[in-house]
């Protein structure tokens, strides 16, 4: 709420002009009966919002050597909290987590990625590891890896495995 004196313009207006902003082309999309001019619908083109798409992460952590039962305590944790968690694959002293990551971009896909472990290594009390590689690649290039027989294979033991 504003206090001011009546009839009083708001302050730091004094030295400025107010200027008047088109209403768009649809302002007077159904003329009244007086109008005599004859016009075509008006039609606006919508913006389309990006689609998402689907991203193929795989996250590579390492660090000092932990006890495998802490690892995989963590890792199934994480998994549980991180639902589209596809397999996590570990060691004493590094690990691989591979899943899918929904995005509007690769740049979007990464970042979410590279938040995962610090994000959830409280809650699923992970092994203090730095992330040490990640690979984003696409749903289409995904399927092109695999087709032709390169890069992992498709995730069939969901889980947690040791290497």
């Amino acid at each position: 709420m504003r206090r001011a004196r009546p009839g009083a313009p708001p302050r730091g207006t004094a030295n400025r002009a107010l200027t008047s902003v088109g209403a768009g082309a649809d302002f007077d999309r159904n003329p009244l009966p007086t109008d005599t001019v004859e016009r075509e619908p008006v039609t606006t083109a919508k913006e389309e919002s990006p689609q998402s798409k689907l991203w193929h992460i795989t996250l590579s952590v390492s660090g000092a050597e932990t006890p495998l039962g802490e690892v995989r305590r963590g890792l199934e944790q994480l998994a549980h909290d991180h639902p589209f968690l596809l397999t996590s694959r570990y060691a004493g002293d590094h690990a691989e987590i591979r899943y899918w990551e929904e995005a509007r971009d690769l740049h979007d896909a990464a970042a979410v990625a590279l938040r995962l472990w610090g994000e959830h290594r409280s809650s699923a009390q992970l092994p203090p590891w730095e992330i040490v590689g990640l690979e984003v690649i696409d749903r289409e290039t995904y399927h092109l890896r695999i087709a032709e027989g390169y890069g992992p294979p498709p995730a069939a033991p969901v889980g947690v495995h040791p290497y």
